[in-house]
């Protein structure tokens, strides 16, 4: 296969809840078109994450090649502007192979972030800000306004009265940077130069919950409580970012005996469902998702035939 045909940058990404069978499917796939997967989970990203994040297995990562998982340790620092920028630049890379990328997986901002890029801009500065402040109180908003104007009228422009905070922010940045807020939004939200196309996993609320009861038991069966000891004991705390997942928080409270082992499986079911309830509303917000409903196919081979069917572009390649 040669380079791909610039005409013919379309990327698929297979969306849905928590335990709808994202992973399966997407490995199928990835073996029927000689594809690469880029996972798009915000959990996945951190090693020594493994059951609490369903996490590919070893020998799943073994049967084709996964991008962003087991990246970082999990006090390390990750977000979606940093995602957007690295997925889109991996994207391309593999595009210009002449290889299919698969985007898999239920952070919907991080899909978001390689469909339509992130505006993170440079961190806060303390010292920046409290001056900005001070003048904002001693010559008022005008007077920030005016040299907001002069230095960044885009922005200036986009700003509704009575809004000082954005306008602190505007000039926190262009002190910075010494660029102003509107280039690194534009440089950070450019359109991508490849289509997405979304596939969405669509199960009933029964069947999708049946799902996610049988894989929290099967998660706490496989070692969840040990895996989230084995955290402490590598000296990791137990409020990083990283651990804000359903799952650990639960089996940090049984390790400590603040809740029984029967209560942290009906907690881990319980906020399993809720998250699955989240994720669901924000990709049913996203009208360029093509649902598949799950009940009209008897296994994820025949999801799998279907979606190259509907998708000829990705036979074409």
């Amino acid at each position: 296969m040669g380079l791909q045909e610039k005409k013919n940058r379309k990327v698929l990404a297979i969306v849905g809840a928590t335990a709808s069978g994202k992973t399966p499917l997407s490995l199928l796939l990835a073996e029927m078109l000689n594809a690469e997967i880029i996972s798009a989970d915000s959990r996945q990203v951190y090693r020594f994450l493994d059951i609490g994040t369903a996490k590919p297995s070893k020998e799943e990562l073994g049967r084709t090649r996964h991008h962003f998982i087991n990246l970082l340790n999990p006090d390390e620092e990750y977000n979606a502007a940093m995602y957007s920028v690295e997925a889109r630049s991996t994207i391309e890379q593999l595009l210009e192979q002449g290889k299919t990328p698969i985007i898999v997986g239920g952070s919907g901002l991080y899909i978001k972030s390689i469909m339509d890029g992130f505006f993170d801009g440079p961190g806060k500065d303390e010292n920046v800000r409290k001056n900005l402040e001070h003048e904002l109180k001693r010559d008022g908003l005008q007077a920030l306004l005016r040299r907001l104007q002069e230095i960044d009228p885009e922005t200036h422009s986009t700003i509704e009265a009575g809004k000082p905070r954005r306008v602190i922010r505007a000039l926190e940045v262009y002190e910075q940077t010494g660029k102003p807020i509107s280039y690194w939004k534009r440089m950070q939200t450019a359109n991508a130069t490849f289509e997405v196309v979304q596939i969405g996993m669509d199960w009933s609320r029964e069947e999708l919950y049946r799902n996610i009861n049988a894989r929290s038991v099967s998660m706490i069966e496989r070692g969840l409580m040990e895996e989230a000891a084995s955290l402490l004991a590598r000296g990791y705390k137990r409020d990083l970012n990283s651990f804000n997942t359903v799952g650990y928080k639960e089996a940090f409270d049984l390790l400590v005996g603040k809740i029984s082992r029967a209560r942290m499986v009906e907690l881990v079911q319980q906020n399993t469902r809720r998250y699955a309830k989240r994720q669901l509303t924000w990709f049913r917000a996203d009208n360029r998702i093509a649902w598949y409903p799950m009940k009209k196919f008897s296994d994820l081979s025949k999801v799998a035939k279907a979606i190259l069917h509907d998708q000829p572009f990705l036979t074409s390649n």
